[in-house]
């Protein structure tokens, strides 16, 4: 098990695969964002500049803005699904710029957007405790590059609440 002063390998590649893998779990709560606040573009924003970076697109300054300006529009959000669907996306956008570092908080980049998709659901299906099927999706879509990274990690730090707790099942589920 790696350490947490340890770089690990990281390949463009299996940045790029990662960073597709959170945009789309993310996009599966957007409409939860966008049935509040559909005038709002910033969490679709982010979700589109991560698929860009994921499809070959550079790793750019906007990029990084994209996943700030979604973070910021969760802490504008009209209700708390809305706000975890927001948050979604900023960790789509900002999977692209996962560090080599062995970190544990390095899981939370990686898996972050299928957690906070999988809550925002939780949250509007008003059945806090019960997951929908986006966790369950994350579970069988993930592609080789989760897995594999997530093996040169640390496990999922504890803490962060329900979303923390979607991010250690994930974690267990995905690392090889």
């Amino acid at each position: 098990m790696p350490t947490e002063s340890d770089t690990i390998e990281l390949s463009e590649h299996e940045l790029r695969e990662i960073t597709g893998y959170a945009a789309a779990c993310a996009r599966r709560a957007l409409p939860i964002f966008e049935q509040g606040t559909s005038v709002d573009p910033r969490p679709r924003e982010a979700i589109d500049a991560a698929d860009e970076f994921a499809a070959g697109g550079r790793r750019t300054t906007a990029l990084r803005q994209s996943a700030w300006a979604a973070y910021k529009a969760a802490g504008e959000a009209g209700s708390p699904a809305a706000a975890d669907a927001a948050r979604a996306a900023s960790h789509a956008a900002a999977a692209a710029f996962l560090h080599p570092k062995a970190s544990a908080h390095q899981v939370k980049h990686i898996l972050g957007a299928a957690a906070h998709a999988a809550r925002a659901e939780e949250l509007e299906s008003g059945e806090d405790g019960v997951t929908g099927s986006t966790l369950e999706w994350a579970r069988h879509h993930a592609p080789a590059a989760v897995g594999a990274v997530l093996g040169r990690l640390p496990a999922a730090p504890s803490g962060g609440g329900r979303v923390g707790e979607h991010i250690r099942d994930l974690d267990a589920v995905l690392r090889t």
